[in-house]
């Protein structure tokens, strides 16, 4: 397994960005066993939450190792505390390097698969809500959806106020961000939007996974969003388990979504430094 740091420059943010690959190019086979079959990657990518980078999701949790096992590209960016949309006013654009450049680049750069079907986006809290919204802005790239504990805040933010003092609260950071307020419910930058349109439009919505800890601040945000989808027949698998905002959940539920609901090729692990022993 092949762990890459990548410097890229990026036209949508007009700076260079810090990417993080896993690559399982490079396993060892035990003796017998059968190669794996020359073939593009499936490629899962995943976006960490607001204070992180794109270091977090190899510290915290054992995506490297749920990666080898399962013979799947992990593309881990870096998206500041910006929820991955598009900020037109600083070009700051993290909507279209999520959702179209970083693809377009990282299929260029590694043996990737071009379907739609082996295109996932994930991530966690605020890269729980890049995931959905970017996953359904550009549901012509991705076909499934990953969002665990997504910070998924949009019906709220008009009413927010300046009064707060954790500055991700305060409507001022909220404007930086969105933009105007008063106008975000009907914008693509709300994931309830993208459905409705995608719906009218007859377009193919993504498969959407979500994962919430029980003692988790944004419960009844995903609550009311597994509730939206359903009621506009989304195909969503929806769990709710111990924990709360914190690595120990991410862990668990990242591991079941590459394993049990992802279209993942589970081939074992191969020879590692971990693993030298049939």
């Amino acid at each position: 397994m092949a762990f890459l740091q990548v410097n890229l420059m990026s036209e949508a943010l007009v700076r260079t960005v810090q990417v993080n690959v896993v690559l399982p190019v490079d396993k060892l086979r035990f003796p017998g066993t059968p190669a794996r079959e020359e073939k593009p990657y499936k490629t899962l990518y995943l976006l960490h939450g607001i204070l992180g980078s794109s270091v977090d999701w190899v510290n915290g949790t054992r995506i490297q190792r749920y990666a080898d096992e399962n013979d799947l590209v992990v593309v881990m960016p870096s998206g500041d505390n910006a929820f991955y949309v598009d900020q037109p006013a600083s070009h700051n654009l993290y909507g279209e390097f999520i959702g179209k450049e970083l693809v377009e680049l990282t299929r260029k750069m590694f043996p990737l698969s071009r379907k739609r079907e082996d295109t996932f986006i994930g991530g966690l809290s605020m890269g729980g809500y890049g995931a959905m919204r970017n996953g359904l802005k550009y549901s012509d790239t991705f076909g499934y959806i990953v969002s665990l504990s997504g910070a998924l805040l949009i019906d709220d933010m008009p009413q927010r106020t300046n009064e707060s003092p954790m500055f991700m609260e305060r409507r001022d950071y909220a404007e930086s961000v969105f933009g105007n307020l008063d106008e975000l419910l009907e914008s693509d930058k709300n994931p309830k939007w993208l459905i409705k349109q995608l719906k009218k439009e007859g377009k193919s919505i993504p498969k959407i996974y979500m994962a919430c800890g029980v003692d988790d601040m944004l419960l009844e945000e995903n609550r009311s969003m597994h509730a939206f989808l359903q009621e506009n027949g989304v195909d969503v698998t929806y769990e709710e388990g111990p924990g709360s905002h914190e690595w120990d959940f991410w862990d668990t539920y990242i591991k079941k979504a590459i394993y049990e609901w992802l279209p993942t090729e589970a081939n074992g692990l191969g020879m590692n430094s971990g693993n030298i022993r049939e």
